[in-house]
């Protein structure tokens, strides 16, 4: 019998160790295949029936104006739904970012009641976005879905995450921007990487679906991409630090009205009415509907380079109010109206195309609120083109570092300190 050498035996060992490995880790991915497709399908079908819904509540409202009268009694229908589903403690998006660093358990309701509780504040006029409550719906769904399979905890987290990114990229059909948003978004500084290839096929499966199911692709005409040259990137960077002092606003008042009205007002359903009166006064004041719901139609006009200066403070204090008196839905879409309609305004008085410094105020503003620097540029890029993509990176880069530690989500946490790099690991201010 051939005897072999010790590196013969030492090589066929490594070679059988990685062949184990190689197969450990297809297994892992088929694995994860499986459970990305499902989630993906599933918040696909969520996406598109919550996007529906709130598209058809937005189009009675502008129907039917006499519906803003209702707005007290979808508030007292959305404190009584909560209450009855003893979900009175509810955080939001603060309890999904706050599971995945945790053991805690979202709740099964949860999804159901922002899903609901986000077309009533739209139907009858409150001001909201949609991409924030489908973090909880996305959240929710995957926590399930770690239940039911009888996952490890850290699975658990991962599916909470692909929950996020599918119904994310369902709703705005932003594929690629939905999981880095997903992974960035929960600790600033050290994204959850297990989770990119599944929160990846979560995402784009979802956005298919989404596509087949008749949402499209989130696209927007930006007029007189400037060329990259030494004025307009001067007057790019002054909007980056305007946007970032608007972020650090909005990021303000929107948790101050919260905390005021809740110390003042603690019944929840005196609360939610009181913040129904300041509304009527609000809209009172304004005369127009461009300030309640979403804001699509005015996020239109001003990337053509049509907005009014005060839009922005109407939007800021419309948002707080409907938020911080207990209605509910997403802060994402009114920082993307607020973003655009000061960028327009300040392209017209700085020479610049306002079209285009509207597109540069959306993703800068959604960057200063997030502190998701990598996520904003994906979303400039899908939204807009790659055109633009080294004004927007400028813009996004000064938001982010001026807006220091203030943000949307009171659980966000930051790892590294965004002026020295050195460890801080604190939570988000109010």
């Amino acid at each position: 019998m051939r005897k072999h050498s010790p590196l013969f035996y030492q090589w066929k060992g490594r070679i059988l160790h990685s062949g184990i490995h190689i197969f450990s880790h297809i297994r892992l991915l088929v694995r994860w295949v499986f459970y990305s497709v499902l989630i993906g399908c599933v918040m696909g079908l969520i996406g598109v029936a919550f996007v529906y819904a709130i598209q058809y509540a937005t189009a009675w409202r502008k129907n039917f104006p006499w519906l803003l009268a209702l707005l007290p009694v979808g508030g007292l229908l959305i404190v009584w739904l909560y209450r009855i589903t003893k979900d009175q403690n509810d955080r939001g998006t603060n309890m999904v970012l706050a599971s995945i660093r945790s053991e805690a358990r979202l709740p099964v309701q949860m999804a159901p009641l922002i899903f609901i509780s986000t077309v009533v504040t739209h139907l009858c006029g409150g001001s909201a976005g949609r991409e924030g409550a489908a973090l909880q719906l996305g959240g929710s769904i995957g926590s399930m879905f770690g239940r039911l399979f009888r996952m490890q905890e850290r699975d658990k987290h991962v599916m909470i995450l692909c929950g996020m990114s599918a119904a994310f990229s369902a709703i705005f059909r932003t594929p690629i921007a939905a999981p880095v948003f997903a992974m960035e978004v929960v600790c600033v500084g050290a994204m959850h990487y297990p989770a990119l290839v599944p929160s990846t096929i979560a995402s784009l499966t979802a956005s298919w679906l989404a596509g087949k199911l008749g949402i499209p692709l989130a696209k927007f005409s930006v007029q007189e991409i400037p060329p990259l040259q030494i004025v307009p990137s001067l007057k790019i960077l002054l909007l980056g630090v305007l946007c970032a002092g608007v972020s650090v606003l909005f990021c303000i008042l929107l948790h101050q009205t919260e905390k005021q009205l809740h110390s003042r007002i603690q019944n929840p359903y005196l609360r939610i009415l009181a913040a129904s009166g300041m509304i009527w006064i609000l809209f009172l004041l304004v005369r127009n509907q461009d300030y309640l719901g979403i804001g699509t139609d005015v996020i239109g006009r001003a990337l053509a380079g049509d907005a009014v200066w005060y839009a922005f403070l109407m939007k800021i204090l419309f948002t707080a109010v409907t938020l911080g008196g207990g209605f509910k839905g997403g802060e994402i879409v009114p920082s993307f109206f607020i973003g655009a309609v000061f960028g327009c305004c300040f392209g017209q008085i700085a020479g610049i195309s306002p079209s285009f410094c509207a597109s540069v105020g959306m993703v800068a503003l959604f960057c200063g609120v997030t502190n998701c620097p990598l996520a904003s540029l994906m979303i400039g890029i899908e939204l807009f083109g790659a055109g633009g993509a080294p004004y927007y990176f400028m813009a996004i880069a000064i938001s982010y570092l001026l807006s220091g530690y203030y943000g949307l989500y009171g659980e966000q946490s930051f790892l590294y300190s965004k002026f020295t790099g050195a460890v801080v690991n604190h939570k988000t201010r109010k």
